[in-house]
């Protein structure tokens, strides 16, 4: 098992380094994981909608790069009814979709293209509906569009008009996220009619700056410059994405010249990079939470005093410090405090272990033995799960709670925990719009119906505040619905809020106009490398 991935180790160092060296305009980028295939609308994880959504797709409108300002994407242009019920969206003339070996297409983008994409998601009929299995948790439970849209129309080859059953106030952002990307659907239907539609998400085409060329799992990811770009080709010959979950591995690289870009270098390393004159750190502070989450629907989870206890029994400050070494700051809410509607008169849990056991002893509940699942990649939210679980474990043991960790390969990690198998989890969450609804859809019920509310939890109270949030317009009255509800989430707690994080990425110093994403993506269009 480890001379196999060795090998594939040294096969994909050897890709890489042939890369650089061979082009000076191919951009190495050492990605954390691999990820779980290319159609951002089966999937949760960044680490796919870095491989896919944010460079191979676009969607009708689209998020500043760098920034949370919205602009146009593939529509020019959009018109709101008064009633807030209606939009009606331009879609941009002459955009060209990817020319590969495997597709030539024969027309432009239209409207079609849009009704495929989100009728897929939408439609238990529609052809590709079951195609790869998926469960579009997205569409159905963080957005919860099937409660929301009312019709998707094509008015014209180049207009779309979207009908809701009712306002919601954070619809255009939400269709600026990676599960909205617009996918051909003459692709999709050469590929259904040639028997093979699976292949339709496993060789991406999109309309996007790079165009997918080759993947090998656990290896290496590589794209060429889509040429005829609607928006301009981007300085960048090639994007190869050198898989690297190895953050010490990954550092290594990038100090050797082997990779350009390191997305979640070690907090211990950050000395050693920036003192390197061929280096660079960037930081900016995340949009983002950390988060063990309980399994409310497993005994004894269902039981708030059970939950609370392993609130009070947790010494989060000694977590955060050894797991965020600095660059993380205790979280007691759901919301990251950089986002509007941020509940500051919450209190958090504080670390009592005495009171801990008081709440398990009235719950009835003693000798528990239960598990804490922990990531095997690093995230902004969480730089090393395996150690944090490692600490929680010892924490739990002081009120009589056994623990155990429990690991294994990303894509099953999230399609497990999606299932509900676990008693907790170690997740957490970067903003894909800068919208409270946004972080607290992980927590809805149309979520937990879907797998992507982790702690399967569907509260009343919590619900129907946050559903009359996202109806409201007025930004007053949502932040006291939202601050509201927080404060529900609090008493429930069917979270251990942990932390917020401050977000670090390493690169050479030939790299040009790399902008961190606040949003948590890695967006390299506009990226260029010095000669």
């Amino acid at each position: 098992m480890k001379k196999g991935l060795m090998a594939t180790a040294a096969l994909a160092s050897m890709l890489t380094m042939g890369a650089v060296s061979a082009e000076a305009k191919t951009f190495v980028y050492c990605s954390e994981g691999s990820p779980e295939g290319f159609t951002p609308a089966l999937y949760t994880s960044g680490t796919s909608f870095d491989a896919s959504s944010r460079n191979i797709y676009n969607r009708l409108v689209e998020f500043e790069r760098g920034s949370t300002i919205m602009q146009p994407g593939l529509a020019e242009s959009w018109e709101v009814s008064e009633d807030g019920l209606s939009y009606t969206f331009k879609l941009r003339p002459g955009v060209k979709f990817h020319t590969t070996k495997y597709f030539t297409p024969s027309r432009e983008l239209n409207a079609d293209d849009v009704l495929f994409s989100f009728n897929r998601q939408w439609k238990a009929d529609h052809p590709y509906h079951k195609v790869s299995g998926g469960t579009y948790e997205y569409f159905s439970g963080y957005v919860s569009f099937p409660d929301i849209l009312e019709t998707i129309e094509k008015v014209d080859d180049l207009t779309v008009k979207f009908t809701l059953q009712k306002p919601d106030a954070a619809f255009i952002s939400k269709i600026a996220i990676d599960f909205a990307s617009i996918h051909s659907a003459e692709y999709a239907q050469q590929m259904m009619d040639a028997g093979t539609p699976e292949k339709f998400d496993q060789e991406p085409i999109g309309t996007g700056p790079f165009q997918f060329v080759s993947y090998q799992k656990d290896a290496f990811i590589r794209y060429q410059a889509n040429e005829d770009y609607w928006s301009g080709r981007t300085p960048l010959d090639k994007l190869v994405f050198a898989i690297t979950p190895d953050a010490q591995v990954a550092y290594q690289k990038l100090a050797a010249g082997e990779c350009h870009l390191v997305p979640y270098p070690n907090q211990a390393d950050l000395a050693a990079i920036e003192a390197n004159k061929d280096l660079t750190v960037d930081s900016q502070e995340g949009m983002n939470v950390g988060y063990l989450a309980f399994n409310t629907e497993k005994k004894p989870f269902d039981d708030k005093r059970v939950r609370q206890a392993l609130n009070y029994a947790m010494n989060k400050e000694s977590i955060i410090k050894a797991v965020f070494q600095g660059a993380g700051n205790a979280a007691k809410n759901p919301l990251p405090p950089t986002l509007w509607g941020y509940n500051e008169e919450i209190q958090d849990y504080p670390y009592d272990p005495a009171k801990a056991k008081a709440l398990l002893a009235e719950a009835g509940v003693t000798n528990l033995s239960t598990n804490i699942w922990a990531m095997p990649v690093k995230r902004p939210y969480n730089p090393n799960a395996r150690r944090m679980a490692e600490l929680i474990q010892a924490d739990w043991a002081n009120v009589g709670v056994n623990a155990e960790i429990v690991s294994m390969e990303w894509g099953e990690y999230l399609s497990r925990s999606q299932k509900g198998d676990h008693d907790t989890v170690l997740l957490g969450w970067t903003a894909d719009y800068p919208d409270p609804d946004n972080f607290l859809s992980l927590l809805n019920c149309a979520s937990a119906k879907s797998g992507g509310n982790r702690a399967r939890w569907c509260h009343k109270e919590f619900d129907d505040l946050f559903q009359e949030a996202v109806k409201v317009s007025d930004p007053d009255k949502r932040t006291q619905l939202y601050e509201q509800a927080q404060a529900v989430f609090k008493e429930e707690a069917p979270w251990v809020t942990v932390a917020h994080s401050v977000v670090h990425k390493a690169m050479s110093n030939k790299v040009v106009d790399f902008r961190i994403d606040p949003l948590g993506g890695h967006v390299f269009y506009g990226v260029d490398l010095e000669e």
